[in-house]
């Protein structure tokens, strides 16, 4: 269950503060909600450099990174920067190709090593809807409040449903 690319800016309190433009995009497990993938692309007014942050769930092998492929493309590979509770993000620079390559792409990979198992972990990120968030305005506060009640509302109901299924456990 994925978000749509949303494009997100603030301003800072002081007055020569600039502008900071967040477009992101995560996908979640629709039974209860846990993200498994997030990416969030940072850029200031005026900063020529850009950052593509990549979340992934914890339990993760820290040594190995990660790796983030577009389409069919060359690997990049990064280095895990912070553990968090929602999970471990490595950084990449947002270079103008690589922007250009969301912008035209299908999907994103991420790859990642499990503690638990030792194996690869894929995750896919779609990115046709990238271009649009990414080039138009940022989205209202208030677009962005009802998407997140939805969310919780249909991973509410597939709970509900999954509970009524014969052999489910009951609820406690």
């Amino acid at each position: 269950m994925y978000s749509p690319w949303t494009k997100v800016c603030a301003k800072g309190q002081e007055a020569d503060a600039k502008q900071v433009c967040f477009t992101g995009k995560e996908g979640r497990l629709p039974d209860n909600g846990m993200m498994i993938v997030g990416a969030m692309l940072a850029e200031q007014d005026g900063s020529a450099s850009k950052v593509l942050r990549i979340t992934v769930p914890l339990g993760m092998m820290v040594q190995p990174g990660m790796r983030v492929i577009v389409d069919q493309g060359q690997p990049m590979t990064g280095q895990f920067t912070v553990c968090v509770p929602e999970g471990c993000i490595a950084q990449f620079e947002a270079s103008q190709e690589l922007i250009g390559k969301f912008k035209k792409g299908q999907s994103m990979v991420v790859q990642a090593v499990s503690g638990q198992t030792g194996g690869a972990v894929s995750l896919q990120v779609p990115l046709p809807d990238f271009a649009k968030a990414y080039d138009g305005p940022p989205t209202d506060p208030k677009v962005i409040e009802e998407r997140q009640k939805k969310m919780i509302e249909d991973i509410q109901k597939r709970q509900q449903q999954l509970q009524q299924q014969p052999g489910a456990p009951a609820p406690k």
